[in-house]
């Protein structure tokens, strides 16, 4: 599923994100959605979310 659209998203959705840091080397962390914090229906770099444990990235691929 595409993760720069929003409704793809649900709090509890296992996701592959890029941290801030890592954008240039594109590494991903998995993790579990806490919260949604892009507010707009879609985004081009992926819908910036709060993993379980304060992590923050942009999701690159949804896992469920």
């Amino acid at each position: 599923m595409d993760g720069t659209i929003r409704n793809n998203i649900k709090i509890g959705t296992k996701v592959m994100v890029v941290q801030k840091q890592d954008q240039r080397t594109g590494k991903l962390t998995e993790g579990v959605v806490m919260r949604l914090l892009t507010n707009s229906p879609k985004h081009p770099r992926g819908i910036k979310v709060m993993l379980e444990g304060g992590i923050v990235g942009r999701v690159q691929e949804i896992k469920d």
